[in-house]
């Protein structure tokens, strides 16, 4: 099993933030774009080798994301239309998502109903923090990708609200 701390800080222009692993050593980078149509965030690993790419699909009328994973995998995160509380639909993870993702709180299965990873955010921090734990390391990339991801789509809403 592997931990890691995902600290967040997304600014308007081009951002970078490391990801770190229980003893405080880089195990990713982010980079986002400055300036760029569409928005896009790219995640290294501690080689500087690309993991995975988000991108924010422009001009659609309800927010849409795809996650572009090293491998040729991809899934996408989809703005739901509802009238109350912002919904979410994360097509082709090909994990099971088992919990509260929009309050960052849940655990992703794979098709045994194994647990392959858990994720948490902190609370009383000044920036998003979570804790992301990863019991197979075949899914570190995805997991850390889809944590990535689903804090700029609460950074996002936040900004827009």
């Amino acid at each position: 099993m592997r931990t890691y701390q995902v600290k967040q800080k997304f600014r308007l222009g081009g951002e970078r933030f490391d990801i770190k692993d229980e003893l405080g050593n880089v195990e990713y980078q982010v980079e986002g774009s400055f300036f760029k149509v569409p928005k896009t965030f790219t995640i290294y690993d501690k080689e500087g080798q690309e993991v995975s790419q988000i991108t924010k699909k422009p001009f659609t009328l309800l927010s849409k994301f795809e996650v572009c994973l090293k491998n040729g995998d991809r899934f996408f995160i989809t703005k739901k239309f509802t009238i109350l509380r912002d919904k979410y639909d994360i097509e082709d993870l090909g994990l099971r998502v088992q919990g509260n993702i929009w309050d960052l709180d849940f655990k992703l299965l794979d098709d045994r109903d194994q647990i392959v990873a858990e994720i948490s955010k902190e609370l009383f921090h000044l920036t998003s923090t979570y804790q992301v734990s990863v019991y197979e390391d075949e899914y570190a990339d995805l997991v850390i990708s889809l944590c990535v991801a689903i804090d700029y789509v609460e950074m996002l809403e936040a900004g827009a609200n």
